[in-house]
């Protein structure tokens, strides 16, 4: 069976430092099990660092402080600018905001590097020619985390798509493809549907590819293209799309090359990184000494690498990939020779330090490798904006055709109805009685001649005095005669 080409691959943003401080969280669930087992590895391999230990997550967030972190951990990391994080629990549905997307967007760690490559035949998958990195844009996109509930039935979140965010994270994948020999980029996205967010990801990704004719570049949508990644993960080398799809592809990635539990993630800034492992705190484990360290062991040797410690992320790296050849490992590696707990397993690393793998491509760190530094977009001069309209967004349960019937008769200004929504789909004029409809509605109104924010607020005014409930408003507007909004479905 053919084993991967490299090993992994990661990015360095940072010189070498003779000492340097790294501030450690040891997390929560099985985080400070998989953490120790970890750092002695590190230490072992012959790492060289001090370590400043902070406190994060569910204890914190229990203590009363809802971020999660306290002002004395920001420091540290503001500090150090090396983050070096065991998993934290994250309360789903509802609760504290992540933490993690916290700290990526405060420290501007716009990327999220994960290699996933097999190790075929020594940890079972069907895809043992695996060789895939994916770019994972860290900032913007749903994980904004921008939400609302606007009815008794309807809940928002917002979806950011920024030009100089979807730029770095382009060119932050072309330039990587470039200094580790990769050959294509593929870029993912939804743009047949989310035509101007994910339509802009797309239409800077067919940009910045043009700069690079030496590197091959193509498209899927997100769909199909997680579908091919499943299926066919040996035609993919470098992924590059935004924030929700990469967190939902890597983590697929992960488990076809072989396991979640040996996944790490590398998330670079222009001062700041952080390294982790990708998956979760799984509290359900936590404390039986079953969890694999290795994801953690293996982002500890990509913080090694940004350190400049090129001769000890070789060695720990080696040692990991002989023990793994030797068919040993925890239960979720499947091993062919013994399945050890989290300790043994790291002892059984450390034991093979200053070991090569025979068969697997042993690892090698070039010390002189040069970071990759992605400096902010130029912002090109403002475009002419022109205000053409405005929807407004109410709570209603009147049928479609009454609701219109209030809204002309309340209507101020240059605006005219022209359209109402509910989910995005027409339902007036001339809607459907099929159409599902909830208590939530966008009514648009175009503007006959010139309009300005104060027409809007008169509009409101009105709407209100007619008993209208307006949850939400946003304005319509022209760049340079193009079209800023989406239509309709059925307009």
């Amino acid at each position: 069976m053919n084993a991967p080409t490299r090993p992994q691959e990661f990015p360095t943003s940072s010189p070498k430092v003779e000492t340097p401080r790294v501030t450690v969280a040891f997390g929560d669930g099985i985080g400070p099990e998989i953490m120790q087992a970890a750092l002695d590895v590190l230490i072992s391999g012959g790492a060289r660092f001090e370590i400043e230990p902070i406190e994060i997550g569910e204890k914190v967030y229990k203590s009363g402080i809802s971020a999660g972190i306290t002002p004395e951990a920001w420091d540290s990391l503001r500090r150090t600018r090396v983050f070096y994080k065991a998993p934290i629990t994250t309360p789903q549905g509802g609760g504290f905001k992540s933490l993690n997307v916290t700290v990526r967007k405060s420290l501007g760690l716009f990327a999220n590097v994960r290699p996933c490559a097999a190790l075929s035949p020594f940890v079972a998958t069907r895809h043992p020619d695996m060789d895939v990195v994916i770019v994972r844009e860290n900032e913007e996109d749903l994980y904004a985390g921008i939400e609302h509930r606007q009815t008794d039935e309807v809940y928002q979140c917002l979806k950011l798509i920024t030009r100089p965010g979807c730029e770095k994270i382009v060119r932050y994948a072309f330039e990587y493809a470039r200094a580790y020999g990769r050959k294509k980029v593929t870029c993912m996205v939804k743009d047949n549907i989310m035509k101007l967010t994910d339509g802009l990801f797309r239409k800077v990704f067919d940009e910045v590819a043009a700069e690079y004719s030496d590197i091959a570049a193509d498209h899927y949508i997100i769909d199909i293209g997680t579908a091919r990644l499943a299926d066919q993960p040996e035609n993919f080398d470098v992924i590059v799309t935004p924030n929700l799809y990469g967190d939902i592809i890597s983590d697929v990635a992960a488990e076809i090359a072989g396991s979640v539990g040996m996944g790490a993630s590398a998330n670079i800034g222009e001062s700041c990184a952080m390294f982790e492992a990708i998956h979760g705190s799984a509290p359900d484990i936590a404390g039986q000494n079953i969890a694999n360290p290795s994801g953690l062991i293996l982002a500890g040797v990509t913080m090694l690498v940004h350190l400049g410690q090129s001769e000890a992320a070789a060695r720990i790296h080696n040692a990991w990939l002989k023990t793994v050849e030797d068919g040993v490992g925890t239960g979720d590696m499947k091993p062919e020779n013994a399945v050890l707990g989290t300790r043994e397993f790291a002892d059984a690393v450390i034991d093979r330090l200053g070991q090569t793998p025979s068969t697997l491509p042993p690892a090698a760190y070039d010390p002189d490798q040069k970071p990759i530094v992605i400096e902010t977009p130029d912002r090109p001069a403002p475009a002419k904006k022109e205000l053409v309209g405005v929807d407004v967004f109410t709570h209603d349960r009147a049928p479609a055709d009454d609701l219109a019937a209030r809204l002309n008769a309340a209507a101020a200004g240059p605006f005219e109805l022209v359209l109402i929504t509910n989910r995005g789909v027409k339902v007036w004029p001339q809607g459907l009685p099929e159409t599902f409809c909830t208590d939530h509605w966008r009514c648009r109104f175009e503007a006959r001649g010139e309009a300005g924010t104060a027409d809007v607020a008169r509009l409101l005014a009105a709407l209100a005095e007619a008993g209208i409930d307006a949850v939400k408003t946003e304005n319509l507007y022209e760049f340079d005669g193009e079209r800023g909004y989406s239509l309709g479905q059925g307009q």
